[in-house]
Protein backbone atom coordinates (compact mmCIF):
# COMPACT_ATOMS: atom_id res chain seq x y z
CA UNK A 1 0.00 0.00 0.00
CA UNK A 2 1.33 3.59 -0.55
CA UNK A 3 1.31 6.21 1.82
CA UNK A 4 -0.75 9.87 1.47
CA UNK A 5 -0.78 12.77 3.88
CA UNK A 6 -4.73 14.16 3.45
CA UNK A 7 -5.86 17.42 4.53
CA UNK A 8 -9.83 17.00 4.48
CA UNK A 9 -11.20 20.28 6.19
CA UNK A 10 -10.23 23.11 3.96
CA UNK A 11 -12.34 26.44 3.77
CA UNK A 12 -12.12 28.69 0.42
CA UNK A 13 -12.73 32.88 0.10
CA UNK A 14 -16.49 31.54 -0.34
CA UNK A 15 -16.93 30.46 3.75
CA UNK A 16 -17.72 34.12 5.30
CA UNK A 17 -15.06 32.87 8.06
CA UNK A 18 -12.58 32.08 5.11
CA UNK A 19 -9.91 34.61 4.71
CA UNK A 20 -9.87 36.75 1.38
CA UNK A 21 -6.49 34.75 0.23
CA UNK A 22 -7.76 31.65 0.67
CA UNK A 23 -8.65 31.62 -3.14
CA UNK A 24 -8.53 28.21 -5.54
CA UNK A 25 -4.91 29.04 -6.72
CA UNK A 26 -3.67 29.55 -3.50
CA UNK A 27 -4.96 26.78 -1.69
CA UNK A 28 -3.66 24.27 -4.12
CA UNK A 29 -0.18 26.05 -3.95
CA UNK A 30 0.30 25.44 -0.24
CA UNK A 31 -1.40 22.32 -0.66
CA UNK A 32 1.58 21.27 -2.88
CA UNK A 33 3.82 22.66 -0.52
CA UNK A 34 3.05 20.87 2.67
CA UNK A 35 2.96 17.85 0.95
CA UNK A 36 -0.77 16.89 0.96
CA UNK A 37 -2.32 14.35 -1.42
CA UNK A 38 -5.62 14.61 -0.79
CA UNK A 39 -7.50 17.42 0.15
CA UNK A 40 -10.92 17.97 0.98
CA UNK A 41 -12.64 21.23 0.20
CA UNK A 42 -15.13 21.85 2.86
CA UNK A 43 -17.09 25.49 2.64
CA UNK A 44 -19.82 26.20 4.93
CA UNK A 45 -23.20 24.73 3.42
CA UNK A 46 -21.54 25.29 -0.21
CA UNK A 47 -20.03 23.03 -2.55
CA UNK A 48 -19.45 25.58 -5.26
CA UNK A 49 -15.48 26.40 -5.32
CA UNK A 50 -14.79 22.22 -5.02
CA UNK A 51 -14.53 21.61 -8.94
CA UNK A 52 -12.17 24.28 -9.76
CA UNK A 53 -10.13 23.29 -7.20
CA UNK A 54 -10.38 19.69 -8.19
CA UNK A 55 -9.19 20.41 -11.92
CA UNK A 56 -6.27 22.59 -10.80
CA UNK A 57 -5.07 19.97 -8.10
CA UNK A 58 -5.05 17.36 -10.35
CA UNK A 59 -2.56 19.24 -12.61
CA UNK A 60 0.03 18.55 -9.67
CA UNK A 61 -1.14 15.30 -8.90
CA UNK A 62 -3.12 16.14 -5.85
CA UNK A 63 -6.70 14.54 -5.10
CA UNK A 64 -9.13 16.79 -3.85
CA UNK A 65 -12.82 15.53 -2.40
CA UNK A 66 -15.48 17.70 -3.53
CA UNK A 67 -17.65 18.23 -0.81
CA UNK A 68 -19.25 21.03 2.18
CA UNK A 69 -19.32 21.13 5.71
CA UNK A 70 -22.75 21.03 6.33
CA UNK A 71 -24.51 22.52 9.70
CA UNK A 72 -27.49 20.42 10.84
CA UNK A 73 -30.59 21.39 12.65
CA UNK A 74 -28.91 21.00 15.64
CA UNK A 75 -26.37 23.19 14.44
CA UNK A 76 -23.43 20.36 14.73
CA UNK A 77 -21.13 20.56 11.45
CA UNK A 78 -20.19 17.57 9.45
CA UNK A 79 -18.11 17.05 6.65
CA UNK A 80 -19.77 15.45 3.36
CA UNK A 81 -17.74 14.05 0.34
CA UNK A 82 -19.20 12.97 -2.99
CA UNK A 83 -17.06 11.11 -5.47
CA UNK A 84 -18.63 13.16 -8.75
CA UNK A 85 -19.79 16.57 -9.86
CA UNK A 86 -23.51 14.95 -10.41
CA UNK A 87 -23.71 13.71 -7.03
CA UNK A 88 -22.12 17.45 -6.13
CA UNK A 89 -24.85 19.30 -7.99
CA UNK A 90 -27.69 17.16 -6.56
CA UNK A 91 -26.35 17.78 -2.93
CA UNK A 92 -25.87 21.29 -3.37
CA UNK A 93 -29.43 21.56 -4.80
CA UNK A 94 -30.32 20.05 -1.41
CA UNK A 95 -28.83 22.59 0.31
CA UNK A 96 -29.91 25.47 -1.43
CA UNK A 97 -33.41 23.91 -1.00
CA UNK A 98 -32.53 23.62 3.21
CA UNK A 99 -30.77 26.56 3.68
CA UNK A 100 -32.89 29.31 5.64
CA UNK A 101 -32.83 32.68 3.65
CA UNK A 102 -31.64 34.82 5.94
CA UNK A 103 -29.20 37.85 4.14
CA UNK A 104 -25.23 37.91 5.17
CA UNK A 105 -24.24 40.78 6.50
CA UNK A 106 -20.96 41.32 5.08
CA UNK A 107 -18.98 43.43 7.72
CA UNK A 108 -20.64 41.03 10.63
CA UNK A 109 -19.95 37.69 9.23
CA UNK A 110 -17.12 38.51 6.14
CA UNK A 111 -17.84 37.95 2.35
CA UNK A 112 -19.04 34.89 0.48
CA UNK A 113 -17.75 34.98 -2.81
CA UNK A 114 -17.02 32.56 -6.04
CA UNK A 115 -14.08 32.88 -7.62
CA UNK A 116 -12.09 31.76 -10.91
CA UNK A 117 -8.79 30.42 -11.62
CA UNK A 118 -7.62 34.29 -12.39
CA UNK A 119 -9.18 35.20 -8.84
CA UNK A 120 -11.94 37.53 -10.22
CA UNK A 121 -15.09 37.07 -8.48
CA UNK A 122 -17.53 35.35 -10.59
CA UNK A 123 -20.88 35.04 -8.38
CA UNK A 124 -21.30 36.48 -4.84
CA UNK A 125 -24.12 34.12 -2.59
CA UNK A 126 -26.58 36.39 -0.34
CA UNK A 127 -27.84 34.12 1.86
CA UNK A 128 -25.62 33.76 5.41
CA UNK A 129 -23.64 30.02 4.50
CA UNK A 130 -22.95 29.85 7.96
CA UNK A 131 -26.72 28.97 9.13
CA UNK A 132 -28.32 26.14 10.21
CA UNK A 133 -30.43 23.84 7.60
CA UNK A 134 -33.95 23.09 8.28
CA UNK A 135 -32.57 19.17 8.46
CA UNK A 136 -31.61 17.20 11.26
CA UNK A 137 -28.21 15.35 11.31
CA UNK A 138 -29.64 11.62 10.61
CA UNK A 139 -31.62 13.67 7.58
CA UNK A 140 -28.59 14.89 6.64
CA UNK A 141 -26.38 11.13 6.79
CA UNK A 142 -29.42 9.49 5.23
CA UNK A 143 -29.02 12.20 1.94
CA UNK A 144 -25.21 11.70 1.78
CA UNK A 145 -25.06 8.09 1.73
CA UNK A 146 -28.14 8.07 -1.13
CA UNK A 147 -25.60 9.99 -2.95
CA UNK A 148 -23.31 7.29 -2.33
CA UNK A 149 -20.87 9.96 -0.39
CA UNK A 150 -19.18 10.03 2.55
CA UNK A 151 -20.27 11.40 5.59
CA UNK A 152 -17.77 12.31 8.64
CA UNK A 153 -18.87 14.47 12.03
CA UNK A 154 -16.72 17.35 12.09
CA UNK A 155 -14.16 18.31 14.64
CA UNK A 156 -16.20 15.93 17.36
CA UNK A 157 -13.85 17.15 20.29
CA UNK A 158 -14.96 21.00 20.30
CA UNK A 159 -17.18 22.32 22.64
CA UNK A 160 -19.04 24.29 19.93
CA UNK A 161 -20.61 22.85 16.80
CA UNK A 162 -19.64 19.21 17.07
CA UNK A 163 -22.28 16.40 17.72
CA UNK A 164 -21.35 15.64 20.73
CA UNK A 165 -21.21 19.65 21.63
CA UNK A 166 -24.76 19.86 20.44
CA UNK A 167 -26.29 16.39 21.14
CA UNK A 168 -24.29 15.41 24.25
CA UNK A 169 -23.74 11.61 22.58
CA UNK A 170 -22.70 9.90 18.96
CA UNK A 171 -26.19 8.33 18.36
CA UNK A 172 -25.66 5.04 17.86
CA UNK A 173 -27.69 4.29 14.82
CA UNK A 174 -26.30 7.41 12.92
CA UNK A 175 -23.99 5.52 9.66
CA UNK A 176 -21.04 8.07 10.00
CA UNK A 177 -18.08 6.75 8.16
CA UNK A 178 -15.43 8.60 10.23
CA UNK A 179 -15.04 11.21 13.23
CA UNK A 180 -12.86 14.24 13.02
CA UNK A 181 -10.44 15.43 15.78
CA UNK A 182 -8.70 19.07 15.90
CA UNK A 183 -5.64 19.44 16.06
CA UNK A 184 -6.79 20.31 19.65
CA UNK A 185 -6.64 16.81 21.41
CA UNK A 186 -5.11 13.67 20.38
CA UNK A 187 -7.13 10.42 19.68
CA UNK A 188 -5.66 8.90 23.01
CA UNK A 189 -6.79 12.04 25.14
CA UNK A 190 -9.94 11.98 23.75
CA UNK A 191 -10.53 8.48 23.96
CA UNK A 192 -10.00 8.29 27.56
CA UNK A 193 -13.19 10.38 28.00
CA UNK A 194 -15.42 8.77 25.20
CA UNK A 195 -14.16 5.21 25.41
CA UNK A 196 -17.67 3.86 23.71
CA UNK A 197 -16.64 5.90 20.78
CA UNK A 198 -13.45 3.12 20.35
CA UNK A 199 -14.59 1.39 17.77
CA UNK A 200 -14.62 4.52 15.15
CA UNK A 201 -12.25 5.86 12.55
CA UNK A 202 -10.95 8.62 13.19
CA UNK A 203 -9.26 11.19 10.61
CA UNK A 204 -7.32 14.59 11.95
CA UNK A 205 -7.60 17.77 10.07
CA UNK A 206 -6.65 21.34 9.92
CA UNK A 207 -9.86 22.72 9.46
CA UNK A 208 -7.92 25.82 7.85
CA UNK A 209 -9.16 29.47 7.16
CA UNK A 210 -6.40 30.99 6.45
CA UNK A 211 -3.07 29.30 3.77
CA UNK A 212 -0.97 29.59 6.43
CA UNK A 213 -2.79 26.45 8.43
CA UNK A 214 -3.44 24.51 5.60
CA UNK A 215 -1.63 21.14 6.52
CA UNK A 216 -1.06 21.89 10.19
CA UNK A 217 -2.79 18.64 10.75
CA UNK A 218 -3.40 15.54 8.59
CA UNK A 219 -4.50 11.96 8.89
CA UNK A 220 -1.75 9.09 6.59
CA UNK A 221 -4.16 6.36 4.28
CA UNK A 222 -2.77 3.75 3.04
CA UNK A 223 -4.14 3.04 -0.22
CA UNK A 224 -3.17 1.17 -3.56
CA UNK A 225 -3.99 4.27 -5.55
CA UNK A 226 -5.78 7.57 -5.04
CA UNK A 227 -9.07 7.27 -5.56
CA UNK A 228 -13.11 7.84 -3.73
CA UNK A 229 -13.22 4.53 -3.66
CA UNK A 230 -10.11 3.59 -2.01
CA UNK A 231 -10.26 6.58 0.66
CA UNK A 232 -13.56 4.95 1.17
CA UNK A 233 -11.91 1.28 2.00
CA UNK A 234 -9.14 3.10 3.63
CA UNK A 235 -11.95 4.66 6.28
CA UNK A 236 -13.62 1.32 6.73
CA UNK A 237 -10.46 -0.15 7.03
CA UNK A 238 -10.85 -2.83 4.12
CA UNK A 239 -8.76 -4.97 2.51
CA UNK A 240 -5.57 -3.82 3.89
CA UNK A 241 -6.28 -0.28 3.58
CA UNK A 242 -6.13 1.63 6.46
CA UNK A 243 -5.78 5.33 8.27
CA UNK A 244 -3.36 6.58 10.73
CA UNK A 245 -3.55 10.23 12.66
CA UNK A 246 -0.36 11.80 12.30
CA UNK A 247 0.35 13.13 16.11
Amino acid sequence: MKKYRADLHTHTVLSPCGDLEMSPVNIVQKAKERGIDILGITDHNSTLHAPLIKELAAKEGIMVLMGAEVTTKEEAHCLCFFEDEDKLSEFQEYLNQHLPKIPNDENKFGYQVVVNEKEEIVDEIECLLISGLNQSIEKIESKVHELNGLFIPAHINKMMNSIISQLGFLPPDLNVDALELSHHVTKEEFLKKNKYLSKYSFIKSSDAHYVENIGNAWTNFFMEDLSFEEVRKALRSEEGRKIEIEE
